[in-house]
């Protein structure tokens, strides 16, 4: 059947490269080796993985969490909004999750600070090595989607109107900076309230 001009195709309904998806696939399967390999680990020795968890702060971690969590939502918004055409909506969306995003780098400095001020680094002991090297790789991650971020503000306020370009790499975008939040909701329970909960 013919497609009526402005009609959206199933190709265009499809707004990310499948290459986004095999990276993410390709990511969460090596943090989840990862995971695995620590978890293992802390079976050993429970007690000792506790009594290290027992250090961290709990109320960092979990306002991390939320942090997150919000601006990947607002970056979710955002992509809606491109797929509506909604160009001032995508901006202003776009620019929030950053903006909330930027309180993850500053809690978890912060935290590192204070854990290399109290003495404990990577060498203290086999959690700490885990969770500087887990969370280090995290911030990786998480340092990568805010440049993405800001790339996508950054054409976003260089064009008059929402193309089909900038909708898929708003979506694509979108997919990581949520894989970022996903992996973290992982590290959350995992480092800071296993040694919490006893």
């Amino acid at each position: 059947m013919t497609e009526a001009p402005g009609e959206a195709t199933d190709e265009d309904s499809a707004p990310w490269f499948p290459s986004i998806w095999t990276f993410i696939a390709l990511d969460c399967a090596t943090f989840g080796v990862l995971f695995g390999v620590f978890m293992s680990e802390r079976l050993h020795d429970p007690a000792a993985y506790d009594a290290s968890a027992s250090l961290l702060d709990v109320r960092l971690g979990l306002a991390n969490t939320l942090i997150l969590i919000t601006s990947s939502y607002l970056v979710a918004l955002s992509a809606a909004a491109a797929r509506r055409d909604d160009l001032p909506a995508l901006r202003r969306l776009l620019l929030g999750g950053i903006v909330v995003g930027a309180g993850f780098a500053v809690l978890k400095l912060t935290e590192y600070a204070m854990k290399i001020a109290a003495g404990i680094t990577p060498q203290t002991d086999a959690f700490f090595g885990y969770y500087f090297a887990l969370t280090g790789v995290h911030f990786l991650h998480y340092g990568a989607g805010m440049l993405v971020l800001l790339v996508l503000l950054r054409r976003a306020q260089r064009v008059a109107a929402v193309d089909e370009g900038l909708t898929r790499a708003v979506m694509s975008g979108g997919i990581f900076w949520h894989m970022v939040d996903l992996l973290w909701v992982f590290l959350f329970p995992m480092l800071y309230l296993l040694g919490a909960v006893r």
